[in-house]
């Protein structure tokens, strides 16, 4: 039988408490080959099932927690161009007129 959505809001919070519930001061994180030490970057750890941490190296503090579907469907339309930025001034483009 199929989930209802009250069903499925109560697990992706389930979910959510319990990743954000792991130790992870013991990861490993990861950032793009070639990325300076000093340069701003981001970087990802690989959690248990799945799931990724993510975090931006100006503020290590601050964890993004994906399970393994946030992060499959972020990648999947990553590599579908979902995310790709119109150039312009703001990242490295001409403005426009």
């Amino acid at each position: 039988m199929a989930e209802t959505a009250e069903e499925i809001k109560a697990r992706k919070e389930r979910e959510r408490d319990e990743l954000y519930a792991l130790d992870i001061s013991d990861v490993e994180w990861h950032c793009a080959p070639g990325a300076e030490e000093h340069e701003e970057r981001v970087e990802i750890a690989y959690l248990p099932d799945g799931a990724v941490a993510m975090r931006s190296s100006l503020d290590p503090g601050t964890v993004l927690r994906y399970t393994e579907a946030e992060w499959r469907a972020f990648v999947l339309g990553a590599r579908d161009g979902e995310f790709d930025l119109e150039p312009g001034p703001h990242n490295g483009g001409l403005p426009t007129e």
